[in-house]
């Protein structure tokens, strides 16, 4: 099949960044293999997103919704959301999405759990705030345990590890060593959360280099967005 100019720019652009991937672990002395790369799709068409699909990835990131459920419903894959969560956008986030990465607050599980379909479940990663101000949403790092426990006691709920966003007034070295420490600590009490959800276009290589398992990257692959924010 002849791939138009758009499908030729995303092949050009992922291959860029599973390069990035290798170099940035072969400097951290790790494997590309651990590493899930997540195409953020956010205000991408479906055409992308069927591109994609051709070029081998099957991890599609998704911050809305609403704009999620659509996507999913025409895109077989394993669908991530990892926007700030809203209690009352959990009933429909816990339909469309597989793994969701942003669980920041105790008040959100009794309503995953009530809403979720019957017999399924989904992946959590519990985000975890980097600055005091909780700018960029998760939770501090001392509730951490109190939500991984809530998590574990709940059915359909599966612990993955941590989520985080680097601060935007800091070295990304810093914050992600920071959340390098934390995810240390954390899984040290609770070996099953392994993951580590952490990087995106602009800094996907240096949180690889602090241990992130996943990485969340959009433009990098799909260009600068046209899309309404």
């Amino acid at each position: 099949m002849e791939l138009d100019d758009r499908q030729i720019q995303i092949s050009e652009n992922l291959e860029k960044v599973r390069e990035k991937v290798r170099v940035a672990c072969e400097k951290a002395g790790r494997s590309a293999t651990e590493i899930t790369l997540i195409a953020v799709t956010k205000t991408y068409p479906l055409s992308d997103i069927s591109a994609l699909v051709h070029l081998g990835v099957h991890e599609f990131g998704e911050n809305r919704s609403a704009e999620g459920e659509e996507k999913a419903k025409e895109i077989s894959g394993t669908w991530h959301f990892q926007g700030q969560m809203q209690s009352n956008k959990i009933k429909q986030i816990v339909q469309w999405a597989n793994v969701i990465h942003s669980l920041d607050d105790l008040r959100h599980i009794p309503f995953i759990k009530k809403s979720l379909p019957d017999g399924k479940v989904i992946s959590v990663f519990l985000q975890v705030a980097l600055d005091e101000n909780l700018h960029r949403g998760g939770a501090p790092e001392e509730l951490l345990p109190v939500l991984a426990e809530k998590v574990l006691s709940t059915q359909g709920l599966q612990l993955e590890g941590l989520m985080a966003v680097a601060p935007l007034d800091q070295d990304p070295h810093r914050g992600f060593s920071h959340l390098e420490r934390i995810h240390s600590e954390f899984s040290q009490q609770f070996p099953m959360s392994k993951n580590l959800s952490a990087g995106m276009s602009n800094d996907f290589e240096v949180a690889i280099q602090y241990g992130a398992t996943h990485i969340r990257v959009g433009s990098s692959i799909l260009g600068v967005r046209t899309g309404p924010l």
